[in-house]
């Protein structure tokens, strides 16, 4: 595995040093003279913040009036070293009461260093979690007078914590009443021809939860994507249901997920955090249920005129209805005059984006809804560039619909203290990337 650092530097905007912490000897002490000439002093901060100088690179961010800056001589994990840095600065603010700057640093440099040694070990990142660490290291940093003040909370048993695998969730909590609430939200993300074939597609979707739940439960998801169909009817010997079935892509869990369960059982398992979290994160390339269909005519009649005729067809169920609905169609920079006619929702001329904006605040399923505009150009004597005709793009919200399909089959909650449980389970579909080619 890649290190993610073999020395990191607190730096003020002057380039002075306020605190080190060297991890590995395959750095010199020196190093971060090399990163204040040659991009500190070159005015070059600004430009990317991965830099090789001399054999060494160095991973670069800025904090209020702090520059923090990792230096590393190997092959090393860029993104799990800007990660590093923003749960340090994370860590430090629970400390300080929210602040992190100059000021902050010097008056808590001790416990910056104490800090340090133990968030990382010879370069590799350990346990950043506020609450584990507040644990075992209980000295409170000097406080900014505009800082939040701390929050009294029960403090939980530190070694279960430091050491069990429940490090995201404190014991003793209790609900008077105990909710789940589990969100699935999708992003639809399309490219389509003039003619309405599919050039690309795919969906990118995540599950949020909201937990108010009393004590340390175990909970359990099950959703309708193949692989986890197929083995629970093989633990079960029997055949699997009839219905539609999914597969996830580029499948990523939170930490509080037991993933030798999931790869045993092909089940969602977890000791889930107090409040809210993302569950996962997944990605869908193919069953993709699209909820628009866009068919543009675009006609040029001339030099000075034009005709858009757009009709845009909701494929979801009528029952149900999207919400704030844009459809942002494009026209040539030379526009001067616009006339429309729209059979739902309103629309009209945006010259600063070069496009026609029809909004339709609620969108009912399975209608058509057509917009039909005459754009008017600027003659000019000399021969104008032929237009590119940038796609059309789309912006929606589609409650209670998923464009991948999935669905949650259940959601059991199990806590020893056996009390009732009130899951909510709610599924938004939006536009990502929506684009249709005129």
């Amino acid at each position: 595995m890649p290190v993610a650092a073999s020395a990191i530097y607190f730096l003020n905007l002057r380039g002075d040093v306020l605190i080190n912490r060297l991890y590995r000897d395959d750095v010199g002490g020196n190093m971060v003279d090399a990163f204040r000439t040659h991009i500190m002093q070159t005015k070059e901060l600004g430009t990317c913040p991965v830099r090789q100088i001399g054999g060494c690179s160095f991973f670069y961010m800025r904090i209020s009036n702090v520059y923090i800056v990792i230096v590393v001589s190997s092959n090393a994990n860029v993104a799990c070293a800007f990660k590093f840095v923003v749960e340090a600065v994370a860590l430090f603010k629970s400390y300080f009461g929210g602040a992190f700057d100059e000021d902050a640093i010097r008056n808590n440099f001790v416990l910056i260093y104490e800090l340090l040694d133990e968030i990382m070990d010879f370069g590799y990142p350990q346990n950043l979690s506020p609450e584990i660490l507040k644990l075992y290291i209980t000295q409170e940093g000097v406080r900014s007078p505009f800082s939040s003040k701390p929050s009294d909370k029960p403090v939980p048993n530190a070694t279960l914590q430091v050491t069990g695998a429940v490090g995201w969730r404190r014991e003793g909590l209790v609900y008077k009443k105990n909710e789940v609430f589990l969100d699935i939200v999708e992003s639809v993300n399309l490219l389509m021809s003039s003619k309405g074939s599919v050039l690309r597609c795919d969906v990118t979707g995540k599950i949020l939860m909201k937990c108010f739940l009393s004590g340390m439960p175990d909970l359990k998801l099950g959703l309708n994507d193949k692989i986890g169909l197929e083995k629970e009817s093989q633990l079960k010997s029997r055949p699997a249901k009839s219905g539609k079935t999914i597969e996830l892509d580029d499948v990523t869990f939170h930490q509080c997920v037991n993933l030798t369960r999931f790869n045993s059982e092909k089940t969602v398992s977890f000791v889930p955090p107090d409040g809210e979290f993302e569950l996962m994160k997944y990605r869908i390339t193919e069953g993709v249920n699209l909820p628009f269909r866009v068919l543009p005519t675009i006609k040029e009649l001339g030099r000075t005129h034009m005709e858009v005729n757009v009709k845009v067809k909701s494929v979801f169920g009528a029952k149900m209805f999207a919400l704030g609905v844009v459809i942002k169609i494009p026209v040539p920079k030379q526009t001067a005059k616009t006339s429309f006619q729209v059979t739902s929702g309103r629309a009209k001329y945006n010259a600063s984006i070069d496009c026609i904006v029809w909004k339709i605040r609620k969108f009912p399923g399975q209608t058509e809804p057509t917009m039909s505009a005459e754009v008017e150009l600027i003659s000019t004597m000399t021969e104008r560039k032929p237009w590119t005709r940038p796609p059309i793009q789309m912006e929606f919200q589609v409650p209670m619909f998923t464009a991948s399909g999935l669905r949650v089959r259940f959601l059991k909650v199990w806590e020893k203290s056996g009390y009732n449980t009130v899951e909510w389970v709610r599924y938004i579909t939006k536009a990502g990337s929506y684009e249709i080619r005129c």
